[in-house]
């Protein structure tokens, strides 16, 4: 596994041109030439420490305005601004390749800024979780690295580590954004008869996938709380047959919980939740034999698997892990599968250009 401490101490020596652009952004000589590249919590921290002229985001309504700024087109851009990349949940290579092409009088990146002016500018929550984590964790993350399967997930590992760590997305170059790929990986070994667990069903899509990818299946439990959601995906997934659509949410207990409704793709298990939804086990629900389960269940996924011990003590399923949410995820997820069966193989994959989508597959 990469050297945390080296990682951190590396990030710190920024280019001496780099520290002088920030310098300027911050400084009096960066009014009216201060842009951030989309909306979002990064962009918002940064609206909040200083004075900024605007927001770039090309899918904005022309005229729309937010934090009190306005939201301009790329094209729109001035040619003496300097522009902030704000990515870093998907696609912030991409972003900055956008940016560098405006022909602008320059640009810099979230972590530039961050650790230029760092009482002023916060660390990325996902940077500064994952730098406590490794700290009091570190040996646990070792082990992980170590038993992974293959060098492409030692790779991924270390890649998203480093991006992890820092938020200097340098480390992710050679990633895309796949998503259709994502939780489908070769190595998953199904073929014929398999009975596929959708746990965070969302609008059906992952489920839409498997069908076509394996159209011999025998059956799929989707679950998915929202209501909002689980309506799309019986539209999407009219024309497929054996799938049965149940409106629980999946934990280690039946029981209720309370859970954020309104985040989409991001909806999820919360105390601040604004209602309450029913929530079930994998165990107490399903009664046949299954050989592949997936979750994307922002970070309730552990809770999940705990309620799932019976089916994966016994059916040995292949599994297809979001461990992405927390940093402790990682190590967390790894050691609880592998405490209830040593004999699985432990697969790293990852599927944007971000910290999101980091997928751990077991593979018996």
């Amino acid at each position: 596994m990469i050297n945390p401490a080296s990682v951190l101490a590396m990030q710190k020596k920024l280019p001496a041109d780099t520290k002088r652009l920030a310098d300027v952004f911050m400084s009096k000589a960066g009014i009216g030439r201060r842009y951030l590249f989309g909306r979002n919590e990064h962009s918002a921290a940064i609206a909040k420490a200083i004075d900024v002229d605007g927001f770039v985001d090309d899918y904005a309504e022309k005229g729309f305005v937010w934090n009190e700024k306005p939201v301009i087109n790329s094209n729109s851009v001035p040619g003496r601004a300097i522009v902030v990349n704000c990515s870093m949940c998907n696609m912030p290579v991409t972003a900055s390749q956008k940016i560098q092409k405006l022909g602008i009088a320059g640009y810099l990146s979230y972590s530039d800024l961050c650790h230029a002016q760092p009482d002023l500018i916060p660390l990325p929550n996902f940077v500064a979780n994952t730098q406590t984590d490794i700290k009091e964790n570190e040996k646990k993350w070792e082990t992980l690295s170590a038993a992974l399967y293959d060098d492409q997930s030692k790779k991924v590992l270390d890649d998203i580590l480093r991006f992890r760590l820092t938020g200097n997305y340098d480390s992710m170059m050679s990633y895309s954004f796949r998503p259709r790929e994502q939780y489908f990986e070769d190595f998953l070994g199904l073929g014929s008869q398999d009975v596929f667990v959708d746990a965070g069903g969302f609008d059906g899509d992952t489920t839409e996938e498997f069908c076509k990818r394996y159209p011999a299946y025998r059956k799929v439990y989707l679950f998915e709380p929202s209501l909002s959601n689980l309506d799309k995906a019986k539209t999407r997934l009219k024309n497929h047959r054996d799938i049965e659509f149940i409106p629980f949410g999946l934990s280690d207990a039946e029981g209720e919980l309370q859970f954020n409704a309104e985040g989409g793709s991001a909806s999820c298990v919360s105390s601040s939740g604004s209602c309450r939804i029913n929530v079930t086990t994998i165990d107490r629900y399903i009664d046949e034999k299954v050989t592949f389960i997936k979750m994307d269940l922002e970070g309730w996924e552990l809770k999940a698997l705990q309620g799932a011990k019976r089916h994966i003590t016994e059916d040995k399923p292949a599994l297809a892990i979001a461990v992405y949410h927390n940093a402790s995820d990682f190590w967390q997820v790894f050691e609880y599968v592998t405490s209830l069966r040593r004999d699985y193989r432990v697969f790293l994959r990852h599927y944007t250009e971000g910290w999101s989508e980091t997928v751990m597959y077991f593979i018996s």
